[in-house]
């Protein structure tokens, strides 16, 4: 039986096909960009009090001055956001020292935004962690996208459950523009974050399979990730020229629509058409790439029945095991890699999502800022992609990690008035953190066996959604104080790296095959050496006591 890879490289490692499945299959995670983070906008909280009906006043004003008690925020003396002085008597203005909440709304500030959403169903003081949480609904509905897009996947094909995916990506983001509730707004929000991780992980899944094994890490690392950060970087763009959160969605989802002619140029997987049994289908899409590579492939070349029935017979006679997740925690070394790579994707989903969320709350332009974290992705991408080649895998990830929670550390030390050095820091530690968050993956890839390799990047994947969802309240705790977050995350970012550095090298080795195969903890390797070493001492030192001693017996003879 002939290999799948070994099949398809009659087209070459590269060629008109393979170049244009690798642009358009990139071109499709930009609308992830700008979807995952567009909360970044949508969903910031303007400068805002209480509103006083007596008071015709305009924002900030005498009267609010006098009628509203301050408070201190970041620094700052502001009118609080949340409280009110209670009127005295009948005559208006006459306050005393009493407060109360703000009984009759909210005025918001209108030098940023027309409207978000916090402003549209005022999510603040009591509500003002709903915010947050629709966010986090978000990725909740991103943890189901990729547990079902993969299930649904491998039942239809790639090709439908891409495109479909992007299909109602586009149809739940203009729904979202007709939430009249934040509770509507959720629920569609919700079903947003499915369909984009959906569409982002097929496509992924589609370029693996469709590309050759030279392109796929390029793939990977510089054409989906650097496109879902131009995403990132269109954002802050459209939100400078649309200041209003229904305007601005609209212009964001309609960009949907330039994807359909992607339904005449991205084929289905050959790979997936074999193991449904559609031989014919398969043959047909190689073929024509061939032709468009400008070869031409031999009649008896493709024997794709043949493969397929000794497959089935060797599934149908037991010759390959099932497993399941409880694989994952069989033995003692998957067991340590799947523990420590739970928690090394979920503290680097905290960072990574924590500090793209909390761009709004630097000081200085949210829109620049927006800009530069976006723009900073580019450099981590490059930086990946040279390490992956030339460095150690575990030099890689302890080094962005540790670099990474250093420099937001660092945060703290800066005093107030320079803020273009906190900035710097913040956007130097993105960096590095946006490295380890790209690399992970691959890592991963590689230290789980082959047999439960897809399940162990699904299992991982998952549980970096709790870090995605927990992000949301890190970036919030940023408008109360802004060095707080930097150090959550700072500190997360120290522990993993440290934790990272027990993990096995992999560069230029064999990948496991069967769980037997997986490679122990750093620590545990040097402990085993260690004991060989000492077993192999000791072994040594008997063999020269007994040689010793045969010696001093042969002595005592001839001594006779």
């Amino acid at each position: 039986m002939r290999e799948y890879d070994e099949i398809i490289a009659i087209l070459g490692e590269w060629g008109p096909f393979q170049a244009l499945i690798y642009i358009l299959l990139s071109l499709s995670a930009i609308p992830s960009g700008y979807t995952a983070l567009s909360m970044v906008f949508l969903a910031d909280i303007p400068p805002h009090h209480c509103r006083l009906p007596f008071l015709n006043s305009s924002y900030g004003g005498l009267g609010y001055n006098l009628s509203i008690p301050t408070e201190e925020v970041k620094g700052k003396i502001i009118l609080s956001r949340c409280r009110r002085y209670i009127e005295q008597g009948d005559s208006d203005a006459v306050f005393g020292n009493d407060t109360e909440g703000c009984l009759d709304g909210w005025v918001f500030s209108k030098e940023r935004y027309v409207s978000t959403i916090v402003t549209e169903w005022n999510l603040v003081c009591d509500d003002a962690w709903k915010a947050p949480f629709t966010v986090t609904v978000f990725f909740l509905g991103v943890l189901a996208g990729s547990f079902c897009s993969g299930i649904i996947s491998d039942r239809y094909g790639r090709k439908l459950t891409f495109f479909s995916s992007k299909a109602l990506l586009t149809v739940f983001s203009l729904v979202l523009i007709a939430s009249n509730s934040w509770e509507m707004f959720c629920v569609v929000y919700c079903f947003v974050g499915m369909m984009d991780v959906a569409n982002y992980c097929t496509a992924f899944i589609l370029g693996a399979e469709l590309l050759s094994k030279s392109a796929r890490m390029s793939f990977g690392i510089l054409g989906v990730c650097s496109c879902f950060a131009i995403g990132y970087a269109i954002l802050p763009l459209f939100a400078y020229f649309i200041r209003s959160w229904r305007t601005l969605q609209l212009a964001l989802s309609l960009l949907g629509f330039l994807y359909i002619p992607l339904w005449w140029y991205v084929p289905e997987s050959p790979r997936w058409l074999i193991t449904q049994g559609r031989f014919q289908e398969a043959e047909a899409i190689i073929r024509a790439a061939a032709i468009k590579n400008g070869i031409t492939p031999p009649d008896d070349f493709f024997q794709l029945e043949h493969s397929a029935e000794e497959k089935t017979i060797e599934h149908e006679s037991g010759g390959q095991n099932k497993y399941t997740w409880l694989d994952l925690l069989k033995t003692k070394n998957i067991r340590n890699i799947t523990v420590l790579n739970i928690i090394i994707w979920i503290s680097i989903n905290i960072a990574y999502y924590g500090l793209s969320f909390n761009t709004s709350n630097l000081d200085g332009d949210p829109y620049l800022n927006c800009l530069i974290a976006a723009s900073t992705e580019f450099v981590a991408y490059i930086f990946v992609w040279f390490t992956t080649r030339y460095a150690p895998r575990r030099f890689t990830l302890p080094f962005t990690l540790l670099l990474g929670g250093v420099l937001l550390l660092l945060i703290e030390l800066v005093p107030q008035e320079l803020n273009a050095l906190t900035v710097a820091l913040a956007m130097t530690g993105k960096l590095v953190v946006t490295g380890a968050f790209s690399f992970v993956y691959f890592y991963s890839t590689e230290l789980f066996p082959t047999v439960v390799r897809n399940m162990g990047l699904g299992v991982t994947s998952m549980a970096a959604r709790i870090g995605s969802t927990l992000s949301p309240y890190i970036a919030y705790i940023g408008t109360y104080n802004s060095v707080l977050p930097y150090i959550l995350m700072g500190a997360i970012s120290i522990i993993s790296g440290v934790l990272s550095l027990l993990l096995p090298e992999t560069k230029g080795e064999e990948l496991p095959e069967l769980i037997s195969q997986v490679k122990p903890l750093q620590w545990l390797c040097r402990k085993k050496k260690s004991v060989d070493k000492n077993n192999q001492d000791g072994s040594l030192r008997s063999e020269v006591e007994l040689t010793l001693h045969q010696r001093g017996l042969q002595t005592t003879i001839n001594t006779f």
